[in-house]
């Protein structure tokens, strides 16, 4: 993905499902979307828990998938 065509939104989680993939409920529209964690918090050994506020980037192609790169 280019990186000026993301879109950046905040969220919280509201499931955790297996190999590292999570259910986002967007902040703006209140939708439900599948997320992954990003390769940096992966590294860094970062922990997201279920009611964690994260942010989320996403394609405008798909907007059903997204990837978490950070967690506030």
């Amino acid at each position: 993905m280019s990186k000026e065509k993301l879109i950046i939104q905040e969220g919280e989680v509201t499931e955790v499902l297996p190999n590292v993939m999570f259910r986002v409920k967007l902040d703006v529209n209140d939708m439900v979307i599948l997320c992954q964690s990003s390769g940096n918090m992966r590294r860094n050994y970062i922990k997201v828990l279920v009611g964690d506020r994260v942010r989320v980037e996403m394609s405008p192609y798909d907007m059903t998938r997204g990837r978490i790169t950070a967690r506030l």
